[in-house]
């Protein structure tokens, strides 16, 4: 029985697009890595510790270490059944412990040693929150054959907290505090943790009793996730899409530096691109239950591939936040195409090893491109930016040899559409599982 024939279909989607929007959207608030916290925290160390543009850099970098071995806390995540409530035990310890972090900075005085031990505990406690929250919606999305829908849900709400950042970063410095940043997102982690205690039926009527959430001991786990072949293909393109050696540092320099624009402009095109991305999220949430999910992938990365191409020929600054609109738009659908061949291809039991690993892994190669393409920018004054928009491209356009390795019975299908082969493959995996 497909979802569109199933009994109360309609209001079972929309329960499901209400809790994880809600929950998209405080997760990302509440996370030390958000707009909030991290304004916050670099006007800090900068203004009133004193720190360093090295200092800064050091402490992203060692703050950042939970997010790049974040595939542990999903394995821990798929292992792991706290209170014997699964996901939503998980809610109920990390999210409090969570926002104690963020209440005892708050309350504390403020030391460049005390803000990275705060900092720190705060994004440990916080990666078995996002383990649980991606791991639910990866096997949800599995079970009910809605990756598509929930790909674009998660990008749409995502979105709010980066564009809201970006557009009010100056705001935020000015007229709130960094102690009451900290309470602020502790109240946000708090309500996390009430998360906890709503199961609407939609999400965890016998969630845990399906195929898809079959597990086994961790051995014959780190076994399952090394022989499923949709793991590699998956994981390489969000790594790939991810490593733009253009889009960050060497553009913020270019026009500053280059093109003479001030600091506002870089912050307001990062939030024209951002929020340029949602009408495409929209209308991959339409063409996803209608176009089988190999076509979009090949149409979304052929449309992105020269996404970044015009940005070499602007001239200012203000041309840049014109750009911006397309150079969103041309990323949207392969962006949701993405994350929905991630969550198809979890295998069994462990959707929160292969979203944190996706997770890690964005974060991963989006330092290691700036800092190529902080290289590339240096090697040469008049067209350094313009190689590392070629890179950027040539990157791009690899995604498309590396679709080639994804396996055909897992995007034959749209959004909504029984897979037969999928679900033969699935109890062949399980039943080679119940033999080792």
């Amino acid at each position: 029985m497909t979802e569109a024939s199933a009994p109360n279909g309609a209001q079972e989607t929309r329960q499901t697009f209400q809790y994880f929007g809600w929950l998209t959207l405080f997760v990302f608030l509440a996370t030390p890595a958000s707009y909030l916290i991290d304004i916050q925290t670099t006007f800090l160390l900068k203004n009133q510790l004193h720190a360093t543009a090295s200092d800064v850099s050091l402490f992203r970098l060692l703050t950042g270490v939970p997010v790049y071995f974040a595939f542990a806390f999903g394995l821990m995540r798929d292992q792991w059944n706290p209170l014997g409530m699964r996901d939503r035990g998980f809610f109920l310890i990390f999210a409090p412990a969570t926002a104690a972090v963020f209440f005892w900075m708050g309350a504390s005085k403020f030391t460049y040693a005390g803000l990275l031990a705060g900092i720190l505990a705060a994004m440990l406690c916080s990666r078995f929150v996002v383990a649980a929250y991606q791991g639910l919606m990866a096997l949800v999305g599995q079970e009910r054959l809605m990756s598509g829908r929930l790909s674009a849900l998660w990008n749409i709400v995502s979105s709010i907290p980066i564009v809201g950042g970006a557009f009010a970063s100056g705001y935020i410095s000015d007229h709130l505090s960094p102690r009451q940043a900290f309470l602020l997102a502790g109240g946000f982690a708090i309500v996390i943790a009430l998360f906890g205690f709503w199961k609407p039926a939609s999400i965890f009527r016998h969630a845990y009793d399906k195929p898809q959430a079959a597990t086994a001991d961790f051995v014959s786990n780190v076994k399952r996730l090394a022989r499923h072949r949709a793991v590699y293909p998956a994981v390489l393109i969000c790594f790939l899409w991810n490593f733009a050696p253009g889009a960050a540092t060497p553009l913020q320099f270019y026009l500053s530096d280059r093109l003479h624009a001030s600091d506002a402009i870089y912050s307001y095109y990062n939030g024209i691109f951002a929020i340029s991305f949602i009408p495409t999220f929209l209308l991959y949430a339409a063409l996803c239950k209608k176009v089988p999910l190999n076509k979009l992938l090949w149409w979304g990365t052929v449309v992105a591939v020269p996404q970044l191409i015009p940005m070499a020929f602007i001239h200012s600054g203000k041309m840049a936040l014109v750009l911006a609109v397309p150079i969103g738009l041309m990323g949207g659908v392969a962006t949701a195409a993405y994350f929905d061949l991630a969550m198809r291809s979890c295998p069994p039991g462990m959707q929160g090893t292969l979203m944190m690993m996706v997770d890690g892994v964005l974060a991963l190669s989006a330092r290691g491109g700036d800092l190529l393409g902080a290289k590339i920018y240096n090697s040469s004054p008049e067209h350094g930016f313009a190689w590392c928009v070629a890179a950027t491209t040539a990157v791009y356009a690899s995604i498309l040899l590396v679709i080639l390795m994804v396996p055909k019975h897992l995007t034959a299908t749209a959004d909504g559409q029984a897979n037969p082969a999928a679900e033969a493959e699935l109890l062949k995996e399980i039943g080679e599982d119940g033999r080792s």
